[in-house]
C-alpha cells in the first residue's frame, strides 16, 4: 500500500500544463515523485510554470502547438533529446468556442476539434515509441485523456464543436485503450466537472453561485484533479482500462 500512488522514476508528460487542470496535474505528479514535462503554446507562461513548480520536483518546459503535427513532431523530438522513455501521457490540451447556432463558423469546429480530439491521438501516436519503452520495464505505460462532463450532459450553453469534441474523446479514448493495451499502454478518461480555470472562468469567478447548482456543495479543488490523475497514472489504476472517471462532485446526475 505505501508504493500503490507512488510516480517515483516515472517520466510525465502534460499538454497544457501551464494552468488550470494541466497544473494541478503536473504538480501532484510532481508531489508523488514523478519527473514532468509540461507542453503548452505559449512559451513564456509554460517556462514560468515549470519554474515554479520546480520548487516540488523535477519539472521542464516544452513548449508546444500541438494542434498541429508539425508542432507535435518538434514536441516529441524535444522530448526524445531528453528521455528515453515515456510513462505519462496526459492528454490535457484544449479549447472551446461558444456561438448561436445560425452563427456558429467552421473556423470554431477546425480550431476546437483540432486541439481537444486530434491532438490526442497524434500526439500519442508519435509517443507510441517512447511509450512502449516505458511500458517495457513492466508497468503499464499510462494515457490520460481530458474530456470534459460536457461530452456525457448537455450543458446550457452553444458550445457545439466543444460537447461534440469531448463526447469524441471519451469514445476515442476507449478505442484507444483496446489497441494499446496489446503494448501494456493503459489508455483512459478523465471528465472534470467545475473547477476553477481559464477554461471554466464561471467556476472561477463565481464558484459561489456555481457551488449552489453542484450536489457536494463546491467546485473542484486542484487536489481532487490531481488524485483522480494520480489513481490513473499509478499501480492503483494498472487494471483501470478504456474507463472514463468523472470528476465532477456530482453536477452530472442534476443536469
Amino acid at each position: 500500500m505505501d508504493n500503490l500512488f507512488s510516480l517515483t522514476g516515472r517520466v510525465a508528460l502534460v499538454t497544457g500544463g501551464s494552468r488550470g487542470i494541466g497544473r494541478m496535474i503536473a504538480e501532484g505528479f510532481l508531489r508523488q515523485g514523478a519527473t514532468v514535462y509540461i507542453s503548452a503554446r505559449k512559451a513564456e507562461a509554460c517556462d514560468a510554470t515549470a519554474a515554479a513548480l520546480s520548487a516540488l520536483g523535477p519539472c521542464h518546459s516544452l513548449p508546444a502547438d500541438v494542434s498541429k503535427l508539425d508542432g507535435i513532431a518538434r514536441l516529441v523530438a524535444a522530448l526524445q533529446d531528453r528521455e528515453p522513455k515515456l510513462d505519462i501521457l496526459v492528454n490535457n490540451a484544449g479549447a472551446a468556442w461558444a456561438a448561436p447556432f445560425d452563427e456558429f463558423p467552421e473556423s470554431g469546429w477546425d480550431k476546437v476539434v483540432d486541439l481537444n480530439m486530434k491532438a490526442p491521438f497524434f500526439l500519442t501516436q508519435a509517443l507510441h515509441g517512447m511509450l512502449k519503452s516505458g511500458a517495457a520495464s513492466g508497468s503499464p505505460a499510462k494515457v490520460i485523456n481530458i474530456a470534459s462532463i460536457d461530452g456525457q450532459s448537455v450543458n446550457p450553453w452553444e458550445t457545439y464543436s466543444y460537447a461534440a469534441s469531448k463526447a469524441g474523446v471519451i469514445h476515442l479514448s476507449k478505442r484507444m485503450a483496446l489497441r494499446l493495451i496489446e503494448d501494456n499502454i493503459v489508455v483512459n478518461a478523465i471528465c472534470p466537472g467545475p473547477f476553477a480555470s481559464e477554461m471554466n472562468k464561471d467556476a472561477r469567478d463565481n464558484a459561489d453561485a456555481v457551488a449552489k447548482r453542484v450536489p457536494a456543495r463546491r467546485v473542484g479543488a486542484a487536489d481532487d484533479m490531481a488524485a483522480a490523475a494520480i489513481y490513473l497514472a499509478s499501480r492503483a489504476g494498472d487494471y483501470v482500462v478504456g474507463t472514463t472517471l468523472t470528476v465532477d462532485g456530482g453536477i452530472n446526475l442534476v443536469r
